[in-house]
């Protein structure tokens, strides 16, 4: 062998030596944080820009797939807001909006079960099923699986400064949460992935909120983990820095002060309600960082903020 073939292969044997010591470094830190969740179910709210990038999106479906073959049960509600949207521009449905918020028609709620849980869930379910996952396509109506009631907000009208009600037509709430179909598919192997169209008491489709439907859905399965996927890496503080741990009271009273506002008061309200549920720990994280939920599930310091009791 020449000096010169003996360097290359010298160079080559440290390069394996080095990326050999890496790997068993993560696997060492990876295999107890797998084991503190082999066999527990864990939801994951899906959306946003992760869902909108197909890079991002194939990158999700491969790290669901992961999760479930280290023994973990994912299941997955995913939204759909932009997609939604350009879909009523489509078809010429324009949306009314009352107080800020979107008002759905019986045309709209049509729309929404359209694009929800028919070309958004399916196309989810195809990538999983890509990347290994055996997903299957559900929404709340399958076997009953959520009953929702009438959603209304109450707003301050600008004029007059009194509250009032309105009416936001087609949009509901979670009321009930019959466990049994999503047990059944669990315990079949598969991943569930859940689009946010149920049926109302009066037969009517309904469109919820796909962060009430997850933190409802994770609440009925007393999951270990319910994962926020967002356009942000989770709560901040006053200087921009993220907020690695809050208890319910400390969450709390960063909303009072200010320090949560705007968008991120409905989600951390949700957390709060999942974890009065019965789920154990609920975490915002930036579903814009590739394989975000890896790195919050089975590394030291995860990659968001976690909400606990």
């Amino acid at each position: 062998m020449s000096s010169q073939d003996k360097d290359m292969h010298d160079g080559t044997e440290h390069d394996y030596d080095a990326r050999g010591v890496m790997e068993a470094k993560i696997l060492a830190q990876a295999l107890p944080y797998m084991q503190r969740y082999a066999g527990k179910s864990i939801v994951i709210k899906y959306g946003g820009h992760a869902m909108g990038d197909e890079e991002l999106s194939r990158a999700f479906c491969s790290d669901v797939a992961l999760i479930k073959q280290s023994g973990v049960n994912p299941v997955v509600v995913h939204g759909g807001g932009p997609q939604i949207a350009r879909m009523l521009e489509r078809v010429g449905i324009k949306s009314e909006f009352k107080g800020g918020l979107r008002v759905t028609d019986k045309q709209t709620v049509e729309v929404v079960e359209m694009v929800l849980a028919g070309s958004i869930n399916k196309s989810i379910v195809a990538s999983m099923n890509a990347q290994g996952a055996r997903a299957v396509g559900l929404c709340g109506k399958d076997g009953n699986m959520v009953l929702v009631e009438k959603a209304t907000r109450t707003i301050i009208d600008p004029d007059s400064n009194i509250e009032k009600v309105v009416d936001l037509g087609f949009v509901g709430e979670p009321k009930n949460i019959d466990r049994d179909v999503l047990d059944m598919v669990i315990k079949s192997g598969l991943v569930p992935v859940i689009a946010p169209v149920s049926f109302g008491a009066d037969g009517n489709t309904y469109n919820v909120n796909a962060d009430t439907f997850a933190g409802a859905i994770s609440g009925a399965l007393d999951t270990t983990r319910l994962l926020f996927l967002t356009d942000v890496s989770g709560v901040l503080d006053k200087n921009g820095k993220l907020i690695k741990e809050l208890c319910v009271d400390e969450a709390r009273s960063l909303m009072e002060d200010g320090t949560i506002s705007g968008g991120m008061i409905p989600k951390v309200e949700t957390c709060i309600h999942a974890l009065e549920k019965g789920v154990e720990g609920v975490v915002i994280l930036n579903g814009k960082r590739p394989h975000a939920v890896l790195l919050e599930l089975f590394t030291e310091h995860g990659a968001g903020t976690l909400i606990v009791n």
